[in-house]
This record gives C-alpha cells, structure tokens and sequence, in this order.
C-alpha cells in the first residue's frame, strides 16, 4: 500500500508539473468522474505546490472548480437524458471495476429526495458523494439556471477552497519553519494515507452490501 501510494503521489506531482493547470482539470475532472484519484488525494496535493511557489491560489481554484463543475454538469446530463432504468443498468455493468454502484445512485437518489435542492450543495461538500449528487437532480428534471448552477458552484468552491488551503498551509510551513520539514512532509503523507484508505474502505463496504442485496 505504501509504495502504491508514493507512486501516486508521485504521479499526480508529475502531471501538474508537466501540464500545470490544464493538468490539474484533468486530474479533478477524473477524480469528480469516480476514476480512481480521488480529490480528497489531489487537492490537497495540489495545494502542497502551492506551498512552493509552483502554482497561484487563485488560477489553482478556479481550474479545479471548473472541472468539477464540468463533472456535475456531464453527471446532470447523463441523469436527464438516459432516465432511470437505463442509469441502473449501465452502473450496474459499471460495479465490475469497484468505481461505481447501484447503491451509490440510491444512496444519491434518496439524499436528493430528502433535502431537495440544498442536497446539491450539501452533497459536493460529502467526502464520496461530491458530483454524484448532480444524477439524480438531472433525472427529476430540476432547474439547471440559476438553482442547479448556483448550487453546484459555491459547494464546489467551499469543497476545492478547503482540501486545497489544507495543502497549502503545510506546503507553506515547510518554507517558514525548515527545521520542521521532516514533521511537515510525515503529516502531508499520514493526510494522503487516510484519504486513500477511507476511500479504499468506502469501495469495499459498498461492494459487500452490493452482494448482500
């Protein structure tokens, strides 16, 4: 598990490097598509560059914001034009590469019953739930201007604003307090850790529930 994770970690630095910001769409649009990269990895990785003078806060924040927001209007899309029974079908075929689950669009589906509009809000600020939220808003047809939108982006903004400002204030203090670097590197990595187990763990509890049904 370490050594994977330090190879993704490494990759993800690679790609922002090579790329810069159309790098950091790419990889936060994927993430927002339930491939995995999860943001919870990415942004705060990205906002470890930050730190380092590698990328600009505000560019950084709008590409990323940009890309999940473009990952919630192609989920609205899928949901408003394909309908249900054809949703649970594709995810059903889907289940087979652990990225997505029938459950996981029920799960969506029952949390969007329950708070309406502001679930769309709420679920872009939800560690694994983020874009998937916008599915069911697409199937019950609600308006994209100026609700569906306005929603998305400022749930969006928070979400990106928070993970990415977590990154940078560590990136940072490794500039201020060298003596620290050691410290400061250790806790950027036990972050990535459990983010990435938490999402591993997710995957795996609803594949079990998934066989159960």
């Amino acid at each position: 598990m370490g050594g994977l994770l330090i190879d993704l970690v490494r990759w993800v630095f690679d790609v922002v490097h090579s790329f810069g910001y159309v790098g950091v769409f790419v990889l936060i649009l994927a993430g927002s598509l339930f491939l995995p990269v999860p943001t919870e990895l990415t942004l705060p990785l990205i906002g470890y560059l930050l730190g380092h003078g590698r990328l600009s806060f505000v560019p950084v924040l709008l590409t990323a914001t940009a890309a999940r927001v473009s990952a919630s209007l192609i989920l609205y899309a899928v949901g408003l034009r394909i309908g249900e029974v054809r949703l649970r079908r594709m995810t059903k075929k889907l289940e087979r590469s652990k990225l997505l689950f029938v459950s996981d669009i029920e799960g969506a589906g029952r949390f969007f019953e329950r708070h309406g509009g502001k679930a769309i809000l709420i679920g872009q600020l939800i560690p694994g739930v983020g874009a998937l939220v916008s599915l069911p808003a697409g199937l019950k047809r609600m308006p994209l201007r100026w609700r569906f939108l306005g929603y998305t982006i400022l749930g969006c903004t928070l979400w990106n604003c928070t993970l990415i400002g977590l990154g940078w204030a560590l990136g940072s203090r490794w500039r201020i307090v060298e003596l620290f670097t050691s410290f400061v590197g250790f806790a950027v990595l036990v972050l990535l850790v459990v983010a990435t187990l938490w999402f591993l763990w997710r995957r795996r509890r609803v594949h079990r529930q998934t066989k159960r049904q």
